[in-house]
């Protein structure tokens, strides 16, 4: 299961270095790709205000 972003994201950049699989991509709001996204949760625990969490 994928983790996803919500609306709270911030834009600030860090879940984007943070994954290992580069299932993250930018805009004004962060999105992740489930077909790549491994589940690791290493976005989620990166991420400043919480936004991340598991789908």
């Amino acid at each position: 299961m994928a983790y996803k972003i919500s609306n709270d994201c911030t834009a600030c950049g860090t879940c984007i270095d943070e994954c290992p699989v580069e299932a993250i991509s930018a805009g004004d709001i962060y999105k992740i790709d489930p077909e790549v996204c491994t589940d690791c949760g290493t976005c989620a625990d990166a991420c400043p205000v919480g936004a991340i969490s598991p789908a």
